[in-house]
């Protein structure tokens, strides 16, 4: 990895990206804290970011590092302690259900545990059929969504018709993971922030999700931002990586740039950390 950059780069398609990238989401400052007095504890410190569309991102740190908290202030599951967030342009407002529901049109997420991530008392058809609702396909006549269901999940290599009538707990964690990427294919955000979403199945399954993110980044000019401590995956995928530690981004640039001359210490202990196959462990 030190010696030269042989990252693949068919991977990310510059021919699918405008020439003038737009920013699609940044923030000012965004904080957050949780307790009070001896108990406080800053999760998120005072973070300067912007994200634009069609790029792939990669927020890279340990565990407690605060990526996860980042991830659910960008949603809005976490309210925003400090600073501004601004979406397509505008400061973000979600102050009501309605203005929330709208927001979520555009930026929508696969986390870490599938199994976690939907309601168990919810059949797969009803989970899909609220994602065609979603992006306004309520009145389209039964069929037309039916077709719209089979078409998502025919692009994460499933078949409904084994999945109808079904809840998700009767399926296997790579089916779950699958299934995530099928309501992001239905629902077509403009943004896609993406939680450990391979570090559940194996790797063959793995390489499969990747690819299917790969493909909906090149297809749809999706800006897609990874959650990960995988410095490795990172790399591989990413045009830039931001580097996270205790709260604060510590470095951040182009993927090569930041894996070749790394600048901050933590940076260059987190690669330092990562096994290579030429070396005694």
């Amino acid at each position: 990895m030190h010696e030269g950059s042989n990252r693949p780069t068919d991977n990310r398609p510059t021919e699918n990206c405008p020439t003038e990238k737009r920013v699609c989401l940044s923030g000012t400052g965004v904080t957050k804290v949780f307790g009070a007095g001896s108990r406080k504890t800053v999760a998120v410190d005072h973070v300067d970011f912007s994200f634009n569309e069609g790029e792939m991102i990669s927020i890279v740190g340990e565990s407690g590092s605060g990526k996860t908290t980042l991830v659910k202030m960008l949603l809005g599951l976490t309210s925003v302690t400090d600073g501004d967030l601004y979406f397509m342009g505008k400061k973000r407002d979600i102050r009501t259900r309605r203005r929330k529901k709208a927001y979520w049109k555009g930026i929508q997420a696969i986390f870490q545990d599938p199994f976690s991530a939907y309601n168990i008392f919810k059949k797969i058809d009803s989970v899909l059929l609220d994602c065609v609702h979603m992006r306004g396909g309520r009145h389209l006549p039964h069929e037309e969504k039916i077709r719209m269901i089979s078409e998502a999940c025919g692009f994460v290599n499933l078949k409904y018709e084994e999945l109808t009538n079904k809840y998700p707990f009767e399926l296997s964690g790579g089916q779950m993971q699958r299934l995530m990427i099928a309501r992001i294919f239905l629902l077509r955000p403009k943004i896609l922030l993406a939680d450990e979403p391979t570090s559940m199945i194996d790797a063959c399954s793995r390489a499969t999700i990747l690819d299917m993110l790969m493909k909906l980044r090149a297809e749809e000019g999706m800006t897609i931002v990874f959650i990960t401590h995988d410095l490795g995956l990172a790399y591989y995928v990413s045009d830039r990586l931001m580097i996270m530690e205790k709260g604060v981004i510590v470095e951040q640039g182009a993927a090569d740039e930041v894996i070749l001359n790394p600048q901050h210490p933590y940076t260059k202990q987190l690669l330092s950390d990562v096994p290579k196959l030429t070396e005694p462990w």
